[in-house]
């Protein structure tokens, strides 16, 4: 079937099913921490809708640590500050007076070292997802549902729809500067700050050993006050994350989640059967706590989506709000991750099939999608998301409710993925 014979009354409806059904979700289990209970019920509730149109439905479960991912923010804040407000007393009450070659020189080792680790930490952590800081919290149980339309003959591919379900804790700095810089200004400041302390504190260093004139001097008498601007900056990081709000999460991202769920839904509603292309909706939880759940899915499955000769390509929705920044999202978390060209292009054209000609190829220059995690693992892999990159007002606080949808903008990424596809179905990647 090619897309413009796809009915466009059952995509319609399923738009306003999508509303409503978010709407249900966010007033009837709340918000939804990664792990928590909320989430487990959420997937139960769309399990039990899917049940009815879909041949195989299931859970899968692991372990989790929630806040390790966003933690760091307060670790290492809280670190840096501590260094350097007590190495000023131990200096200003002469404690360092004649070891090392200046009274500074200890307090420049030991603030060096603090913002090294703290910089290695935020860039395992934030920049490369790694589970870096899992080890030092107690781990709970998240769980991955799977919902699959099986074709009517053998399977030669295979299509999934992803998004997660679990919503972010509160970005303090968004919520309150809503679409001002201020979280552009204050993050820079912590992180600038802190990369700058770095190698201050190396030059500063090597100064008291290698006569460097009169800039060696200033290091070594003033250079610590560039310390103080990074601990001053560090106090905003600290209060960065609020872990006792947590969004709604309607539009980041149930409209990703119903995604996955509609696209089944329209198949059947559309009686679209398949000969050899296996359509499954995933539907993850932890996404927020640093992509845990996708990375343990892309471990448990690697070998069946890759090795198993079945053609397979994941498609990751991610906030379906602001059309106007509506891409295929071919490099992910802050841009060190490649998505399947092959894979992207497909996307992008269908797209254009669709009636959508104003797509572009984009970064995820902040943060990550799911599908990062897939193609990290060597998975093959994309995202298509619509949000504000500046980012959105509603990003990661509580504005995100069900009153923020934007219909016109779930429709049209329903008619990309739908487009997408039938595509792959028809053409596949190779």
């Amino acid at each position: 079937m090619k897309f413009s014979e796809f009915p466009k009354a059952v995509i319609k409806e399923n738009v306003d099913y999508t509303v409503k059904e978010i709407t249900n979700v966010i007033k009837r289990y709340g918000p939804r921490e990664s792990g928590n209970e909320n989430c487990m019920a959420t997937q139960k509730h769309i399990k039990k809708e899917m049940d009815t149109f879909c041949d195989e439905t299931g859970f899968e479960s692991y372990k989790m640590a929630p806040k390790a991912f966003l933690q760091w923010t307060k670790f290492v804040s809280a670190a840096i500050i501590i260094a350097v407000v007590t190495c000023l007393i131990l200096v200003f009450t002469n404690v360092f007076s004649g070891v090392g070659p200046s009274d500074f020189f200890v307090p420049q080792c030991i603030v060096g070292g603090v913002v090294a680790v703290s910089l290695l930490i935020t860039v395992m952590e934030f920049l490369m997802y790694k589970r870096f800081m899992d080890v030092f919290y107690k781990k709970i149980e998240g769980h991955n549902f799977y919902a699959k339309r099986k074709p009517t003959g053998e399977i030669k591919k295979r299509i999934i729809i992803s998004g997660h379900c679990d919503s972010a804790y509160e970005w303090r700095h968004i919520y309150y500067g809503k679409k001002s810089p201020l979280m552009t200004i204050l993050m820079a400041w912590a992180i600038v700050g802190a990369i700058a302390s770095f190698v201050v504190a190396i030059v500063t260093v090597i100064a008291n050993f290698v006569d460097m004139g009169s800039f060696g001097d200033f290091l070594i008498n003033y250079s610590f006050y560039w310390h103080c601007f990074t601990a001053l900056g560090m106090v905003t990081l600290f209060f960065f994350v609020d872990f006792k709000t947590i969004s709604p999460g309607a539009n980041d991202n149930l409209t990703g989640t119903y995604a996955a769920v509609c696209a089944l839904r329209m198949l059947d509603m559309a009686g679209v059967e398949f000969e050899n292309t296996e359509v499954v909706a995933m539907i993850t939880d932890g996404e927020e706590a640093g992509l845990r759940g996708c990375k343990q899915w892309a471990k448990d499955h690697y070998d069946e989506y890759v090795n198993s000769g079945v053609e397979t390509a994941i498609l990751c929705v991610d906030t379906l709000t602001d059309l106007e920044y509506l891409n295929v999202y071919n490099r992910d978390m802050t841009g060190t991750v490649k998505h399947n060209q092959k894979f992207s292009q497909l996307v992008m054209d269908s797209a254009v099939e669709a009636g959508h000609d104003d797509l572009k190829f984009a970064n995820v220059f902040f943060g990550s999608s799911d599908a990062a995690a897939f193609s990290q693992a060597g998975i093959t892999a994309t995202c298509l998301a619509a949000m504000d990159p500046a980012p959105a007002d509603y990003y990661h606080n509580r504005r995100d409710s069900y009153d923020r949808l934007v219909p016109e903008a779930i429709e049209t990424g329903y008619e990309v993925i739908m487009s997408t596809i039938l595509n792959f179905d028809e053409k596949g990647l190779n």
